[in-house]
Parts: structure tokens; sequence; C-alpha cells
């Protein structure tokens, strides 16, 4: 099944397209595909350093607030 997706162009130095190029000949994907899990590997990194953040006062209030 043939799926039509909408795509854009994205504009990178010679360099990083090299390297997006062997990433996605080593995972055996496209260049669009290899940059979409670059993107979702960061999103998910960035995830994780926001939830090793302390708590805030107002979140630990909300929290340990009693149900009932």
């Amino acid at each position: 099944m043939l799926i039509c997706m909408q795509s854009t162009s994205v504009r990178v130095d010679v360099v990083t397209h090299r390297s997006l190029k062997t990433i996605a000949e080593t995972l055996d994907v496209s260049v669009g595909e290899a940059v979409r899990l670059a993107v979702r590997g960061l999103r998910q990194e960035l995830m994780g350093a926001e939830l090793t953040e302390p708590l805030s006062a107002e979140e630990t209030a909300w929290l340990d607030a009693e149900l009932g």
C-alpha cells in the first residue's frame, strides 16, 4: 500500500548530509527516515531530562493532596 505523505525540504551543510546518508545506509532506511528517528530520539532525550528535574512546590503539593 502506497502512502502519500506531505514533505518539505530542510537545508543542511554537506558534512551533515553525508553523515545522514551514512546513518541511513547503516540502518537501511531513507535519509528522511533517519532524520525522523533522530528527531524522535532527541525528543525522548529532552523528555527524559525534563523528568529528572526536581518537582516544583506546586507539583509536590498537587501530588500530596488528599483525594476525597
